[in-house]
C-alpha cells in the first residue's frame, strides 16, 4: 500500500492505495532524464507545452505517455496499459490511461497536457 499522490496538486491526500497510480503519475510528470537515480524515468510530455493543438501533437502525446509507462510492463508490475487522447478544452489534452495490474485490478488515470 502506498500513500496516494493527488494527480492535480502533487501532494499526498492521506489515503492509502493499492494501484499503480503513483507510479503512473511520477512517470508522466517527471521530465525524462531529470531524476538523478534513474535517467530513463520520465516522459517527454513537458515538451508539448509550446505545441499547437493539432492531430500530430495528440499522437505525440499518446506516444510519449506509452514510452514513459513501458517500464511498468517490462518490470512485470502491469499486465496491460492503454492510452487514449482527447481534446479536453482549448489549450489542453486529456490522457485517459487504463492500467491493469497483475492481479487483474484495473483503474483509469487521467492526466492533462497543456498545449497552445
Amino acid at each position: 500500500m502506498d500513500r496516494e499522490i493527488h494527480p492535480l496538486t502533487g501532494d499526498y491526500t492521506g489515503e492509502q492505495i493499492n494501484t499503480l497510480q503513483n507510479a503512473v503519475y511520477v512517470r508522466l510528470t517527471t521530465p525524462l532524464g531529470s531524476w538523478w537515480a534513474d535517467p530513463l524515468l520520465g516522459s517527454l510530455l513537458h515538451t508539448l507545452a509550446r505545441e499547437k493543438d493539432v492531430e500530430r501533437v495528440r499522437l505525440l502525446a499518446q506516444q510519449y505517455a506509452e514510452e514513459a509507462l513501458q517500464p511498468l510492463l517490462e518490470d512485470g508490475r502491469a499486465a496491460e496499459i492503454s492510452v487514449t487522447v482527447s481534446q479536453w478544452h482549448a489549450g489542453a489534452l486529456l490522457l485517459a490511461i487504463a492500467v491493469t495490474d497483475l492481479s487483474g485490478q484495473a483503474f483509469v488515470f487521467k492526466h492533462n497536457v497543456k498545449v497552445i
